[in-house]
Protein backbone atom coordinates (compact mmCIF):
# COMPACT_ATOMS: atom_id res chain seq x y z
CA UNK A 1 0.00 0.00 0.00
CA UNK A 2 1.23 3.13 -1.48
CA UNK A 3 0.32 6.14 1.33
CA UNK A 4 -0.06 10.00 -0.15
CA UNK A 5 -1.04 12.69 1.22
CA UNK A 6 -2.16 16.11 -0.93
CA UNK A 7 -2.08 19.22 0.64
CA UNK A 8 -3.94 22.40 -1.26
CA UNK A 9 -5.86 24.67 -0.68
CA UNK A 10 -7.99 24.55 -4.07
CA UNK A 11 -10.10 21.52 -3.10
CA UNK A 12 -11.37 21.77 -6.94
CA UNK A 13 -7.31 21.07 -7.67
CA UNK A 14 -7.38 18.26 -4.81
CA UNK A 15 -10.28 16.18 -6.54
CA UNK A 16 -8.83 16.50 -10.32
CA UNK A 17 -5.33 15.34 -8.62
CA UNK A 18 -7.39 12.75 -6.53
CA UNK A 19 -8.77 11.20 -10.49
CA UNK A 20 -5.19 10.94 -11.47
CA UNK A 21 -3.55 9.22 -8.49
CA UNK A 22 -6.50 6.87 -8.67
CA UNK A 23 -6.49 6.64 -12.86
CA UNK A 24 -2.28 5.44 -11.78
CA UNK A 25 -3.77 3.31 -9.32
CA UNK A 26 -5.66 1.52 -11.56
CA UNK A 27 -3.28 1.28 -14.55
CA UNK A 28 -0.45 0.07 -12.98
CA UNK A 29 -2.28 -2.00 -10.03
CA UNK A 30 -0.70 -0.08 -6.86
CA UNK A 31 -2.66 0.16 -4.32
CA UNK A 32 -2.80 3.70 -2.95
CA UNK A 33 -4.08 5.12 0.26
CA UNK A 34 -4.79 8.58 -0.73
CA UNK A 35 -5.34 11.44 2.09
CA UNK A 36 -6.83 15.04 0.92
CA UNK A 37 -6.31 18.34 3.20
CA UNK A 38 -6.22 21.75 2.88
CA UNK A 39 -4.09 23.29 5.65
CA UNK A 40 -0.60 22.88 6.41
CA UNK A 41 -1.62 21.93 10.17
CA UNK A 42 -3.51 19.08 9.08
CA UNK A 43 -1.10 17.29 7.02
CA UNK A 44 1.12 17.45 9.87
CA UNK A 45 -1.59 15.97 11.66
CA UNK A 46 -2.21 13.28 9.55
CA UNK A 47 1.15 12.37 8.90
CA UNK A 48 2.17 12.25 12.41
CA UNK A 49 -1.25 9.83 12.97
CA UNK A 50 -0.35 7.50 10.08
CA UNK A 51 3.14 7.91 8.03
CA UNK A 52 2.95 8.65 4.61
CA UNK A 53 5.14 7.52 1.87
CA UNK A 54 4.58 10.40 -0.42
CA UNK A 55 3.79 13.80 0.68
CA UNK A 56 2.36 16.62 -2.42
CA UNK A 57 2.70 19.86 -0.90
CA UNK A 58 0.89 23.24 -2.05
CA UNK A 59 3.63 26.07 -1.96
CA UNK A 60 2.04 29.03 -1.60
CA UNK A 61 -1.37 28.98 0.64
CA UNK A 62 -3.00 30.84 3.18
CA UNK A 63 -1.97 31.39 6.48
CA UNK A 64 0.90 28.99 6.82
CA UNK A 65 2.59 28.28 3.53
CA UNK A 66 3.94 25.12 1.81
CA UNK A 67 7.76 26.02 2.43
CA UNK A 68 6.86 26.67 6.37
CA UNK A 69 5.13 23.51 6.44
CA UNK A 70 7.62 21.32 5.13
CA UNK A 71 10.07 22.83 7.55
CA UNK A 72 8.18 21.50 10.31
CA UNK A 73 7.60 18.40 8.57
CA UNK A 74 11.42 17.90 7.72
CA UNK A 75 12.20 18.54 11.55
CA UNK A 76 9.92 15.57 12.73
CA UNK A 77 11.03 13.13 9.44
CA UNK A 78 14.13 13.59 7.14
CA UNK A 79 12.97 10.40 5.01
CA UNK A 80 9.30 10.98 3.90
CA UNK A 81 8.83 11.60 0.06
CA UNK A 82 8.28 15.15 -0.48
CA UNK A 83 7.27 16.74 -3.96
CA UNK A 84 6.23 20.39 -4.30
CA UNK A 85 3.02 21.49 -6.32
CA UNK A 86 3.43 25.62 -7.73
CA UNK A 87 2.53 27.79 -10.29
CA UNK A 88 5.60 29.02 -11.33
CA UNK A 89 9.00 27.22 -11.44
CA UNK A 90 10.71 29.73 -9.52
CA UNK A 91 9.63 28.76 -6.19
CA UNK A 92 10.94 24.95 -7.21
CA UNK A 93 14.61 26.95 -6.22
CA UNK A 94 13.12 27.17 -2.88
CA UNK A 95 12.34 23.71 -2.66
CA UNK A 96 16.19 22.23 -1.83
CA UNK A 97 16.01 23.64 1.48
CA UNK A 98 13.73 21.28 2.98
CA UNK A 99 15.06 18.04 -0.09
CA UNK A 100 12.27 18.41 -1.91
CA UNK A 101 12.50 15.17 -4.42
CA UNK A 102 10.62 17.19 -6.69
CA UNK A 103 8.17 19.30 -7.71
CA UNK A 104 4.69 19.73 -10.16
CA UNK A 105 3.88 22.22 -12.29
CA UNK A 106 0.41 23.14 -12.03
CA UNK A 107 -2.16 22.50 -14.21
CA UNK A 108 -0.64 18.97 -13.03
CA UNK A 109 -0.31 16.79 -16.62
CA UNK A 110 -1.22 13.33 -15.84
CA UNK A 111 1.71 11.97 -17.86
CA UNK A 112 4.29 14.47 -15.73
CA UNK A 113 2.07 13.11 -12.32
CA UNK A 114 2.57 9.46 -13.58
CA UNK A 115 6.05 9.14 -14.41
CA UNK A 116 7.03 10.62 -10.96
CA UNK A 117 4.90 8.02 -9.51
CA UNK A 118 6.34 5.32 -10.90
CA UNK A 119 9.84 6.67 -10.06
CA UNK A 120 8.68 7.29 -6.31
CA UNK A 121 6.80 3.93 -5.73
CA UNK A 122 10.09 2.16 -6.75
CA UNK A 123 12.07 3.32 -4.29
CA UNK A 124 9.56 3.16 -1.35
CA UNK A 125 11.48 1.23 1.12
CA UNK A 126 10.14 -2.07 2.84
CA UNK A 127 9.17 -0.21 6.27
CA UNK A 128 10.43 3.04 8.69
CA UNK A 129 12.37 2.61 11.59
CA UNK A 130 11.42 5.50 12.99
CA UNK A 131 7.64 6.82 14.52
CA UNK A 132 6.87 10.12 14.58
CA UNK A 133 4.19 11.63 17.66
CA UNK A 134 2.72 15.00 18.46
CA UNK A 135 3.88 15.96 21.56
CA UNK A 136 3.59 19.83 23.40
CA UNK A 137 6.83 21.11 21.89
CA UNK A 138 6.10 19.77 18.18
CA UNK A 139 6.43 16.65 16.10
CA UNK A 140 9.10 14.35 16.88
CA UNK A 141 10.64 11.38 15.48
CA UNK A 142 11.68 8.53 17.73
CA UNK A 143 13.66 5.72 16.81
CA UNK A 144 11.62 2.33 17.52
CA UNK A 145 14.47 0.88 19.15
CA UNK A 146 14.83 3.59 21.35
CA UNK A 147 11.61 2.80 22.64
CA UNK A 148 11.53 0.48 25.78
CA UNK A 149 7.74 0.66 25.95
CA UNK A 150 4.61 2.64 25.74
CA UNK A 151 2.31 3.53 28.71
CA UNK A 152 -1.40 4.72 28.61
CA UNK A 153 -1.75 7.72 30.71
CA UNK A 154 -4.76 10.24 30.79
CA UNK A 155 -6.00 9.80 27.63
CA UNK A 156 -2.03 10.04 26.04
CA UNK A 157 0.65 8.18 25.58
CA UNK A 158 4.06 8.17 27.61
CA UNK A 159 7.35 6.69 25.30
CA UNK A 160 9.72 5.39 28.04
CA UNK A 161 12.89 5.53 25.96
CA UNK A 162 16.46 3.18 26.69
CA UNK A 163 18.58 6.71 27.53
CA UNK A 164 15.58 7.08 30.19
CA UNK A 165 13.90 10.11 28.94
CA UNK A 166 10.15 9.62 28.81
CA UNK A 167 8.28 11.86 26.12
CA UNK A 168 4.22 12.14 25.92
CA UNK A 169 2.91 12.23 22.82
CA UNK A 170 -0.88 14.30 22.56
CA UNK A 171 -2.22 11.07 21.25
CA UNK A 172 -4.42 8.41 21.65
CA UNK A 173 -3.32 4.47 22.98
CA UNK A 174 -5.25 3.18 20.34
CA UNK A 175 -3.39 4.66 17.30
CA UNK A 176 -0.08 4.11 18.74
CA UNK A 177 -0.57 0.51 19.33
CA UNK A 178 -1.65 0.03 16.32
CA UNK A 179 1.20 1.79 14.23
CA UNK A 180 3.95 0.24 16.40
CA UNK A 181 2.80 -3.09 15.43
CA UNK A 182 2.75 -2.27 12.21
CA UNK A 183 6.46 -1.39 12.48
CA UNK A 184 8.61 -3.12 14.86
CA UNK A 185 8.72 -6.00 17.56
CA UNK A 186 6.27 -4.12 19.70
CA UNK A 187 3.46 -6.80 21.74
CA UNK A 188 0.46 -5.31 24.19
CA UNK A 189 0.86 -7.08 27.18
CA UNK A 190 -2.01 -5.02 29.14
CA UNK A 191 -4.65 -3.10 28.60
CA UNK A 192 -2.27 0.39 29.24
CA UNK A 193 1.17 -1.19 28.22
CA UNK A 194 2.66 -1.96 24.99
CA UNK A 195 6.18 -3.20 25.39
CA UNK A 196 9.60 -3.61 23.05
CA UNK A 197 10.33 -7.04 22.86
CA UNK A 198 13.66 -6.71 22.18
CA UNK A 199 14.25 -4.74 25.26
CA UNK A 200 12.84 -7.32 27.64
CA UNK A 201 15.31 -8.83 30.54
CA UNK A 202 13.04 -11.26 31.86
CA UNK A 203 9.72 -12.14 32.49
CA UNK A 204 7.34 -15.00 34.80
CA UNK A 205 3.73 -15.10 35.15
CA UNK A 206 2.22 -11.92 35.96
CA UNK A 207 5.43 -9.53 35.27
CA UNK A 208 7.74 -8.08 32.58
CA UNK A 209 11.13 -6.56 33.75
CA UNK A 210 12.61 -4.61 31.20
CA UNK A 211 16.32 -3.83 30.98
CA UNK A 212 15.88 -0.38 32.78
CA UNK A 213 14.55 -2.37 35.57
CA UNK A 214 10.69 -0.76 35.27
CA UNK A 215 8.38 -3.73 35.82
CA UNK A 216 5.26 -4.17 33.64
CA UNK A 217 2.03 -6.18 34.31
CA UNK A 218 1.48 -8.69 32.14
CA UNK A 219 -2.49 -9.66 31.68
CA UNK A 220 -3.54 -13.34 31.95
CA UNK A 221 -5.53 -13.12 28.21
CA UNK A 222 -2.29 -12.31 27.11
CA UNK A 223 0.29 -14.38 28.17
CA UNK A 224 0.53 -16.98 25.82
CA UNK A 225 0.42 -14.74 22.78
CA UNK A 226 3.14 -12.58 24.57
CA UNK A 227 5.61 -15.63 25.13
CA UNK A 228 4.76 -17.21 21.69
CA UNK A 229 5.97 -13.26 20.26
CA UNK A 230 8.46 -13.24 22.46
CA UNK A 231 10.43 -16.17 21.51
CA UNK A 232 9.85 -15.86 17.94
CA UNK A 233 11.71 -12.42 18.47
CA UNK A 234 14.90 -13.85 20.58
CA UNK A 235 15.31 -16.98 18.29
CA UNK A 236 14.01 -16.28 15.07
CA UNK A 237 14.98 -12.80 14.32
CA UNK A 238 11.70 -11.27 15.25
CA UNK A 239 8.13 -10.25 13.43
CA UNK A 240 7.81 -8.92 9.77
Amino acid sequence: MLKIIACDDDVAFLDRLHRMIDRWSIETGTAVDVALVTRGEDLLARHAASRADIILLDMIMPLVNGMDTARELRQADTAVRLVFLTSSPEFALESYEVRAFDYLLKPVAYERLAQLLDELSSMRPAATDELVIKTSFGYHALRLSDIEYAEARNKHVVFHLRDGRDIEALESFRSVEDRLEQNAVFFKCHRSYQVNLRNIDHFDRTDIVMRSGACIPLSRSCKQGFQDAYFAVRFEGGRH
